[in-house]
């Protein structure tokens, strides 16, 4: 029993499980949004939420694990990686391989049983979630990879309810790429130093302190006007929009925490980051449940 339950342990270090919180809430804002829409009502069923779930588990899983895998040989070096069960042999290759087969699987079945556009899709959404770790190594668009990465989120979330991509998915999707390729910035510049020693291509690598934090605050900008318009598309109020006002300031002290003092910047990335995205949702749901 305590080896279960340390492999699930590491497991979840692995994949770092907890930062899961970062683009449910999105998924759920867009699925609220397309059931409103589909019958005005904000719940979407039990079936819609299981598999949407599901497919948002194992799509994560498989990303994270791709990047372990594939960044292996990069993370040995770092001091600040070099505890990541799959650099110091907790977990081998040859079993994170199997983990990621395995929520390859996962995720293709859910969708299938989701409808025929989720299905479709299936495959390229596993390959755009696979191809993050590989633009690091050679373009420094690697953030708004990520950034898409959570944005697919939304358009899941249309998807599952409605079987199409409706255009608030798309701008709600543009915000939260922004949202995240802002915060990977941020965060990136822990290993500032380290990625210019070994040659990849992050923003703080290629252009410094100063220009990084100026393009991470202009991400946000672009971030909070693609919620603004995403208030305005969707079929949400005032609620709505002081919902994106709290976020905005919410990134406002992120920002100014980060300035202040570098030590922070895991406690900007995870925890603001974490309250953002639950209080979204929440000022969304109450708009809506109120109308």
């Amino acid at each position: 029993m305590n080896l279960f339950k340390d492999k699930l342990k590491d497991i979840l270090e692995l994949i770092v499980f907890k930062h899961s919180i970062f683009a449910l809430p999105f998924l759920f804002v867009s699925m609220i949004v397309a059931s409103v829409i589909l019958n005005n009502s904000t719940w979407f069923g039990f079936k819609a939420l299981f598999l949407g779930v599901i497919c948002a588990i194992s799509a994560r899983n498989f990303a994270m694990a791709v990047n372990r895998l594939m960044d292996e040989d990069i993370d040995r070096d770092n001091p600040r990686c070099a505890d990541r069960p799959s650099v110091d042999g907790r977990i081998g290759k040859s079993n994170i391989l199997i983990f990621i087969i395995c929520n390859a699987i996962v995720f293709v079945l859910s969708a299938y049983f989701i409808n025929k556009l989720a299905f479709a899709l299936s495959l390229p959404v596993l390959f755009i979630l696979a191809i993050y770790s590989a633009f690091k190594r050679f373009s420094s668009l690697a953030h708004l990879v990520l950034g898409f990465c959570l944005g697919l989120a939304p358009i899941a979330g249309s998807i599952v309810v409605l079987g199409k991509i409706e255009i608030y998915s798309v701008i709600l999707c543009l915000g939260v790429t922004f949202w995240t390729a802002g915060f990977d910035l941020l965060y990136a510049l822990q290993d500032m130093e380290y990625d210019k020693k070994v040659g990849l291509y992050s923003i703080p690598a290629k252009f410094g302190l100063e220009a990084t934090l100026f393009i991470s605050a202009f991400c946000h900008v672009l971030a909070v006007l693609f919620w603004l318009l995403f208030v305005w598309v969707a079929p949400t109020g005032n609620i709505a929009f002081l919902g994106v006002i709290i976020s905005a300031l919410i990134l406002f002290f992120e920002h100014k925490i980060v300035r202040k003092n570098f030590a922070k910047i895991d406690k900007a990335f995870f925890t603001l980051n974490g309250y953002l995205s639950i209080v979204f949702f929440i000022f969304i749901w109450v708009d809506l449940v109120w109308k």
